[in-house]
């Protein structure tokens, strides 16, 4: 009797991928490569291009800190950000009453961190549109596209969903009984990247291609010191595991990309990035899947 026909190990590991995403009920895009094999990596449908929500808040402070290196910014510069125009937000500055005045250095550490809108928008103003594209087109980004920062996104979906405010457009966005509105998922309409590109990024980044060692080790530790433990975190809750991470959130979009370092390797730069078929605040099965998909790629490119 002749033995089952297996499929290729490559064909396996995704078929696993999807699998994991489908159970969860979304869509993923994933994308995990050893960066002491880079000819190894574990993906799903990497070169799709789709929404990247905050997860743009990573090239934005890599460019940020370019600058910095290039003594085109001082890190100590003082900014003052009024109530009135901080971008809204559920955390750090733009959750604030009051004017707050901080460096830029700081501003780029609650960007990070905390996924702070108001403070990666007064980045942005900082270091431009251009500044970014450069930075992308540079490291070889060729999905990538930052198009706008959060401020003017939010404006785009409050025309879209044709309501008054941010609350409410938003309020419309996580109301599963509606259509969601025309174009606010489509990449060509937002800021948007591929799983690809941001292990592109990050396997750049970790090799110092891109900063030099101060300015490396400084984006490092934000992504290190990120707030967010329910994705990628949530499949190593170990401290001798080490996970630097940038999360991303907006509508039924769910990403993470990072770094995991494991005790004696490999370290593994993943990106995963996910669309459910719901919208609501809060998606606790899509945020596990992230972390078993993240721990299945790990564990087959150990």
């Amino acid at each position: 009797m002749s033995s089952p026909v297996r499929p290729p190990l490559r064909d396996s590991a995704t078929n696993h991928l999807r699998a994991i995403f489908e159970d969860a009920g979304t869509r993923g895009w994933f994308h995990a490569i050893s960066l002491d094999r880079p000819d190894e990596a574990i993906s799903l449908d990497a070169d799709a291009v789709v929404p990247m929500a905050s997860v743009y808040k990573l090239p934005l402070v890599i460019a940020f800190a370019e600058l910095v290196e290039g003594g085109s910014l001082d890190p100590q510069q003082p900014i003052t950000l009024q109530p009135d125009d901080r971008t809204p937000g559920p955390t750090g500055l733009s959750i604030f009453s009051d004017p707050v005045t901080l460096s830029l250095r700081d501003l780029a550490t609650s960007t990070m961190t905390v996924s702070d809108n108001a403070a990666a928008d007064a980045l942005l103003e900082v270091v431009g549109l251009d500044r970014l594209a450069d930075l992308l087109q540079r490291a070889g980004l060729t999905g990538t596209r930052v198009r706008r920062g959060t401020a003017d996104n939010l404006r785009e979906l409050v025309r879209r969903t044709r309501t008054t405010d941010a609350d409410a457009a938003l309020a419309v966005l996580a109301d599963n009984d509606t259509t969601d509105p025309s174009g606010v998922y489509e990449a060509a309409n937002a800021s948007a990247t591929s799983a690809r590109d941001m292990t592109t990024l990050l396997a750049k980044l970790w090799s110092g291609e891109l900063l030099s060692t101060p300015q490396t080790a400084f984006v490092q530790r934000l992504m290190a010191q990120q707030v967010f433990t329910q994705r990628i975190a949530s499949a190593f809750p170990h401290d001798a595991v080490r996970v630097y991470g940038k999360t991303g959130t907006f509508g039924a979009l769910r990403h993470e990309v990072g770094i995991v370092e494991l005790p004696g390797g490999p370290t593994v730069a993943v990106a995963a990035l996910t669309r459910a078929a719901r919208a609501d605040r809060r998606l606790p099965r899509v945020d596990a899947a992230i972390g078993q998909a993240t721990r299945y790629a790990v564990d087959r490119l150990r």
